[in-house]
């Protein structure tokens, strides 16, 4: 067997996979988008109706906020976990991975809830485990260990030479956090970014358990597909969804790779 018939034989089950579950699907999502009464105008929908509209840049805006708030929190954290060996880091990084989109909405409700701990507490009874905020927090538990794992590898990587070197010549800590930390980590923080953004974008089990007041895009999909039985829209807004998911990362992709190559 040459080397190339060899090769071909790995690939093909690859190929058929993804001919399968990620072509073929894909193609047929987008033929039956089109197949409404409005044709290939049901786009044009998703912009001109406000609901359609306010939605997507709901889910975006609190896709973006989840983003930074995550690679702010991973940055600061995952710098000091990787410097400071204590008992309990371990658990402390592998608990939160554990629990899946619909607990952690759970979790959100029991602390903001209407019958949640902040409401009890609170002289107000605030309650915003159903609001934007509460969203919010829910996508944010969730990404927080996913770039902060990637933070963390990438941090172990950092030369401390560096460091070292600029507070030899007066470097001040915001300095050095600026010039060497931030670049060292950006390509890591950018890859990290596209996936927490992505992954707030189509997160259906946290906003399925949190979005009572509020609409985003996954609950309006499965709304328009199983109660309204508007499958047309809910493809399109599909169809949607993947290409702004699809245009970050691979924007993502373009920043992080001409980063490693201007650091390098």
């Amino acid at each position: 067997m040459t080397n190339r018939t060899f090769v071909m034989v790995c690939l093909t089950p690859l190929f058929i996979f993804s001919l399968a579950f990620l072509a073929l699907p894909l193609i047929r999502l987008f033929l039956v988008s089109g197949e409404s009464d409005a044709g290939w105008a049901i786009y044009l929908d998703i912009v001109r109706k406000p609901r359609y509209l306010n939605t997507l840049v709901l889910t975006v805006l609190v896709s973006l906020a989840t983003t930074f708030a995550a690679l702010a929190v991973s940055t600061t954290a995952g710098m000091f976990l990787v410097r400071n060996r204590f008992r309990g880091r371990g658990t402390l990084l592998a608990v939160p991975l554990a629990f899946p989109g619909v607990v952690i909405g759970f979790l959100i409700i029991l602390l903001g809830g209407r019958q949640g701990l902040v409401n009890q507490l609170t002289p107000g009874h605030v309650v915003f485990a159903y609001s934007a905020i509460g969203l919010f927090l829910g996508y944010l538990y969730f990404s927080i260990p996913r770039v902060l794992l990637t933070v963390m590898a990438a941090a172990e990587k950092l030369d401390p030479a560096l460091e070292e070197a600029a507070r030899t010549m007066g470097a001040t800590p915001f300095r050095i956090v600026m010039d060497i930390i931030i670049p060292g980590l950006m390509p890591s923080l950018i890859a990290s970014g596209a996936i927490a953004f992505a992954t707030a974008m189509g997160a259906f089990g946290t906003a399925f358990t949190l979005a009572t007041n509020i609409d985003v895009i996954p609950m309006v999909i499965y709304t328009e597909f199983t109660l309204s039985a508007n499958i047309a829209m809910a493809s399109a807004l599909s169809i949607v969804l993947g290409i702004i998911t699809w245009i970050l990362l691979l924007i993502a992709r373009s920043l992080s790779g001409s980063t490693v190559a201007g650091g390098g």
